[in-house]
């Protein structure tokens, strides 16, 4: 099959086209670069040692999407495009909602156009906005508490209608945690341009002397020590996931909803310790007050994901810290 990957030069994106390339599906992508590099497809072909058709834009150039869909003879979409900062959402939410909602009303407009109804679409675990209970469900009520997470949310809502008023739709919405580590070559990982919004790539920074201390945001959680604790994913597990929702699609019709996570929940500090520990390097850190729009903690029931989709975490912590790590010397 021809899968489009929309911001398929990403971090979860670059490496979602390795793991289908792997499998023998054939592969196009949109990316406008403005938070990667176009290097990334030479390190996907270098892993791979497979061809990759790219096309430089946005998803928003309804425009370049027709072209894509009549020259390329889509097969299905896995929706990766979109601004993705918690903070930088609460700062800037105009552009959020303008970017994030208007490229996909278009990529949908034109999937529906070529007769392209198969989707997977990223979403991610702010949807819950500030949980009732722990471990989150699928079916948990849904609150987004900044604007990156409604605008993730309004995308579900859009998708939900799309298949109400069409069900020969067939839509896979993966609910993501929170994705470290990289691939073990050391080729792709997470590389964000300017300053990191995400622990791990700031990490990263830090330990490569780019950044003199790690600001940690608020220790006064009501947490194992006070700083906020997530659901951290090996991104490849992650990216393996889509590949897995992907095979549920073509044999399943209808509208599913999975969380993507590990199961467990790890501190800020517990990360940093055991960056430091795996890697013998220093990290240096400072409490920082807490960040607008987050919560303390957030972690997956991923038994849906297992039970349907026959997925489930292989890597750990050590792991994600190790070929984090490792990617990061590799590209210097």
């Amino acid at each position: 099959m021809k899968i489009l990957l929309t911001g398929g030069t990403g971090y979860i994106g670059s490496h979602t086209a390795v793991e289908l390339l792997n499998v023998n599906h054939e592969i196009v992508i949109i990316d406008n670069l403005c938070n990667s590099q176009n290097i990334v497809i030479d390190k996907i072909r270098d892993i791979t040692k497979k061809d990759v058709k790219f096309y430089e834009g946005d998803v928003g150039d309804e425009l370049l999407l027709n072209q894509i869909f009549k020259t390329e003879k889509i097969d299905a979409v896995i929706h990766f495009a979109g601004l993705k900062s918690v903070g930088e959402s609460v700062v800037k939410p105009l552009e959020y909602y303008q970017n994030n909602l208007t490229s996909t009303l278009s990529l949908l407009l034109v999937m529906k156009k070529y007769g392209c109804k198969n989707i997977v679409f990223s979403s991610s675990a702010t949807v819950y906005g500030n949980p009732h209970a722990l471990p989150i469900k699928e079916d948990f009520p849904l609150s987004a508490t900044n604007p990156y997470g409604s605008t993730k949310l309004m995308i579900e809502n859009f998708l939900q209608d799309l298949y109400i008023s069409d069900n020969s739709w067939h839509i896979a919405i993966l609910r993501y945690f929170n994705p470290i580590g990289a691939h073990y070559s050391g080729l792709i990982g997470d590389n964000p341009k300017g300053t990191p919004n995400n622990l791990m790539p700031y990490i990263l920074k830090v330990a490569s002397k780019e950044k003199d201390k790690l600001l940690v945001f608020g220790d006064d959680y009501e947490t194992i020590d006070g700083t906020g604790v997530r659901d951290y994913i090996h991104v490849v597990d992650l990216a393996i996931g889509h590949i897995k929702a992907l095979d549920y699609l073509f044999n399943n019709q209808g509208l599913e909803i999975f969380n993507l996570g590990t199961g467990e929940g790890y501190s800020v500090l517990q990360i940093i310790n055991t960056f430091m520990k795996v890697n013998n390097i220093d990290i240096p850190y400072v409490i920082e007050k807490r960040r607008a729009g987050d919560i303390g903690a957030c972690f997956a029931d991923v038994s849906k994901a297992k039970e349907k989709l026959n997925w489930e975490p292989t890597k750990d912590l050590k792991n994600m810290c190790e070929d984090a790590y490792n990617f990061y010397k590799t590209k210097q």
